[in-house]
C-alpha cells in the first residue's frame, strides 16, 4: 500500500512537497522521478519484495515506461510467468513490475487481467501519455486535477492542493449530496475542481486532453447462472476460500479486525484454514451493551484459536474526528470512522495488514434498507387510507419513558423513507434530508447554488443496471456502484493509511462479487433474512449463533454523546462556522440542536454531519 501523486510538467520542488503530503501513506521509503513532460512521485509501505529493487517510481527495460502503483495484485504471479514466456525480464519479486509489463504486452487492455486493489498511473515516454487506472471496485482512490493544460493526480485530495496554482473552493452541490447521503458521490468531490476517478475506470491524458472510459461494471444477466442452490452454495464456500487465501500473500505480518459479526468472522474462519501458526484478531467494544459486539468477537476468537486483542472506546475526543477529518480530505459522516481510526492505530502496533470483511453488505444484502425496501412493497399493498393513517400516527410519535424508544423511531425511520422519492429505491433509508428540512435549512443563496433532486444520480446508475425486475439485485447493484466506493470504502483506506497499516477486503474480490451476480436476489435476501446464501455457506465453519445472528455493527453513541460532553463542542463549531452562517440558517440549526438534547428528538445524523462540514472548513479552508 502507498501514496502516488505526479502531474505533467517538470518541478521537483513540488512533487516533492506532494509527496510528503502522503508520507502517512508510506513511510519506507520514497522515489522520484522528473521529466520535461511528467514529474511523479511514490512514497511506500513495504509488503511485497522488501528490498531496493520493489522501489518505484518503477521502470521496464529500456526506461520508456515509469509506473507509480498503490495496491495489491493477487494474480501476480500467475500474470509474471505469462509475461516470462512471451520474453519480458524483471528485476524484482514485486507485483508492481507485473503493471509495467502487462502494459508494454497488452497496453490498456492490461488494467482487465489484473486481480486486486489497485490505483496506478503509468507515463508511456514514447506515446507521450499518461495512464491512470483504477480497480473494479474502487477499493483505492485516485484524484485528479485538470484545468489550463495543468493536470494533476493523487491517491488524497491534500496532496493537490499542494500545488499552489490549485484554487481552494466549495463544491456546494457536493456539499447538499452530502447532507443527504452522508458521504459525496463521485466523480465530485467537496472541492470544485478535484475530481475522483470512478471505481472501473481508466483515464488517458495525451495532447492536453483527458479521456475517461470504463473498462468494468457489475452485470447481472452476462452469465445467467443455472445452478441449484445446493451447487451454488458449494461453488460460494470455493470463491469465499480462494479470495481469502488469495489475500494472504506478504512479506509482513499480518492480521485481521473481528468485529464478532459474520463478515468478519468468516474471514478469521477461512484465514485459519491456511494459517498454522498465530493469527492476530484486533477487536473494539464498548461498555455500552447496544453497540458492543465483544461476546461473539470473543466467541470466533476462541473457536478460530487467535490471539486476540480488544481496544475498549469508552469517550469520543474531539481530537480523534479532527483528525480523521483531516485524513478523509472531505466530510464523510460514519458514525465507524472514529472507531476504525483506533482499532487500525492499535493493528499497528502489531502488523503490517489487516484483512477486513467489508463489501458483504452491500454484495450478499445485509442491510437493513433491504429489508426496509421489501417491507414497503408489502406495505404499498395496504388500501390507502390504512396507509395515511399509519404514516400520520407514526409521524406524531415522540419516544418517551413507557414507550420502546427503539420500535418508535425504527417506525419513524421506515415512515420517512417510505415518504421520499421512489426513484431513491433502498436508498431512501440512508437518506437523511427531506423536503421539509430542507426548506427550513437552507437559505435563498445556496439554493440557487445547488440542484435539489437528491435522487438524480441514483437513477443515472440506476439506468446502467442489467438486473431486469430482480429488485434485490438492483438494489445491490446501486450499493455497489453508487454508494460503497465512496463511503464504506473510502473510509478504510483513510482510516487505515492514516495509521500505515494496509487493509484487504477479500469479500470484495471482482471474481467473487462477479459470481455473486449470477444468482438470484431472492437466495441472497430471502423473505426478511439478509445475506441468506452467505450463511448457508458459513454452517459449520462457524458457531451457529454467530452465522444467524444479525447484523450490529460498530459504530459510535453519538445520539447521547451530543446530549452530553459533545453538546458544547457542537454548538460552538456550528454557530462559529463561515460556511454554515452563510448559507444555511443557523437559528433554525439551534433549535435542532435543543430539541436533539431535550430529547424531544433525534437529530443525530443532520447535526453530526455539520459538525464534520465545520471541521472540514476550518481545517482546509483557514
Amino acid at each position: 500500500m502507498c501514496g502516488i501523486c505526479g502531474f505533467n510538467w517538470n518541478d521537483e520542488t513540488l512533487v516533492r512537497s506532494m509527496a510528503k503530503a502522503l508520507t502517512h501513506r508510506g513511510p519506507d521509503q520514497e522515489g522520484y522521478y522528473c521529466h520535461d513532460r511528467v514529474s511523479f512521485a511514490h512514497r511506500r509501505l513495504s509488503i511485497i519484495d522488501l528490498s531496493e529493487n520493489g522501489r518505484q517510481p518503477m521502470f521496464n527495460e529500456d526506461g520508456s515506461v515509469v509506473l507509480v502503483f498503490n495496491g495489491e495484485i493477487y494474480n501476480f504471479q500467475e500474470l509474471r510467468e505469462q509475461l516470462k514466456s512471451k520474453g519480458h525480464r524483471f528485476t524484482s519479486r514485486s507485483d508492481s513490475e507485473v503493471i509495467i509489463h502487462a502494459y508494454e504486452e497488452w497496453g490498456v487492455d492490461s488494467i482487465s487481467r489484473l486481480r486486486g486493489m489497485f490505483a496506478y498511473a503509468i507515463y508511456d515516454l514514447k506515446e507521450r501519455r499518461m495512464l491512470l487506472a483504477r480497480d473494479r471496485i474502487g477499493i483505492k482512490p485516485l484524484y485528479y486535477y485538470h484545468t489550463n493544460n495543468r493536470f494533476i493526480f493523487a491517491s488524497e485530495i491534500k496532496a493537490i492542493l499542494e500545488d499552489p496554482g490549485v484554487q481552494r473552493q466549495v463544491n456546494f452541490q457536493a456539499l447538499y449530496d452530502y447532507l443527504g447521503f452522508e458521504f459525496v458521490p463521485a466523480p465530485q468531490t467537496m472541492f470544485e475542481g478535484i475530481y475522483k476517478l470512478p471505481a472501473g475506470h481508466y483515464l488517458l491524458y495525451e495532447n492536453g486532453a483527458a479521456t475517461i472510459k470504463q473498462y468494468w461494471d457489475l452485470s447481472f444477466s452476462n452469465t445467467p447462472n443455472a445452478l441449484c442452490f445446493t451447487d451454488a452454495v458449494e461453488q460460494m464456500r470455493e470463491h469465499l476460500d480462494y479470495a481469502v487465501k488469495s489475500h494472504l500473500v506478504s512479506d509482513v505480518p499480518l492480521g485481521v479486525f473481528l468485529s464478532g459479526g459474520l463478515d468478519s468472522s468468516c474471514i478469521v474462519a477461512l484465514m485459519r484454514k491456511h494459517i498454522a501458526g498465530d493469527l492476530r484478531t484486533f477487536t473494539i467494544g464498548y461498555e455500552d451493551k447496544s453497540f458492543s459486539e465483544l461476546d461473539y468477537a470473543a466467541m470466533v476468537a476462541e473457536h478460530c484459536e487467535t490471539d486476540h486483542h480488544v481496544l475498549m472506546l469508552d469517550t469520543l475526543r474531539p481530537e480523534y474526528v479532527e483528525k480523521t477529518l483531516y485524513h478523509l480530505d472531505e466530510p464523510m459522516t460514519d458514525l465507524s470512522t472514529v472507531p476504525l481510526y483506533l482499532l487500525c492505530k492499535q493493528a499497528k502496533e502489531h502488523v503490517t495488514v489487516c484483512l477486513s470483511g467489508e463489501g458483504a453488505d452491500e454484495s450478499f444484502a445485509g442491510y437493513d434498507r433491504f429489508k426496509a425496501s421489501r417491507l414497503n412493497r408489502w406495505f404499498r399493498i395496504l388500501p390507502p387510507f390504512i396507509r395515511r393513517d399509519i404514516i400520520g400516527k407514526a409521524t406524531s410519535l415522540i419516544p418517551d419513558q413507557h414507550q420502546k424508544k427503539g420500535a418508535v423511531n425504527m417506525l419513524k425511520r421506515f415512515v420517512e423513507g417510505a415518504n421520499l422519492d421512489p426513484d431513491g429505491q433502498h436508498l431512501r433509508w440512508q437518506y437523511f434530508l427531506n423536503k421539509a428540512l430542507e426548506d427550513r435549512l437552507f437559505l435563498d443563496n445556496f439554493n440557487a447554488k445547488t440542484i435539489h433532486d437528491p435522487f438524480r444520480l441514483v437513477r443515472e446508475y440506476n439506468n446502467r443496471c442489467d438486473a431486469g425486475g430482480d429488485e434485490v439485485n438492483r438494489e445491490i447493484y446501486l450499493d455497489m456502484r453508487f454508494m460503497m466506493t465512496d463511503s464504506v470504502l473510502m473510509k478504510v483506506d483513510r482510516m487505515s493509511m492514516a495509521s500505515s497499516l494496509e487493509i484487504r477486503v477479500p469479500l470484495l474480490d471482482h471474481v467473487l462479487v462477479e459470481f455473486m451476480a449470477t444468482l438470484p436476489g431472492d437466495w441472497k435476501l430471502k423473505n426478511m433474512t439478509t445475506k441468506y446464501i452467505f450463511r448457508a455457506a458459513l454452517e459449520g465453519l462457524l458457531p451457529d449463533k454467530v452465522v444467524h445472528r444479525g447484523k450490529q455493527g460498530y459504530s459510535l453513541p453519538v445520539k447521547q454523546l451530543l446530549r452530553g460532553e459533545l453538546k458544547s463542542y457542537m454548538e460552538n463549531l456550528i454557530n462559529d462556522s463561515a460556511l454554515i452562517r452563510e448559507n444555511m440558517d443557523v437559528s433554525y440549526i439551534n433549535t435542532l440542536m435543543k430539541e436533539h438534547s431535550d430529547m424531544k428528538h433525534n437529530h443525530n445524523h443532520i447535526l453530526w454531519a455539520l459538525i464534520n462540514v465545520a471541521i472540514w472548513h476550518d481545517r482546509f479552508f483557514t
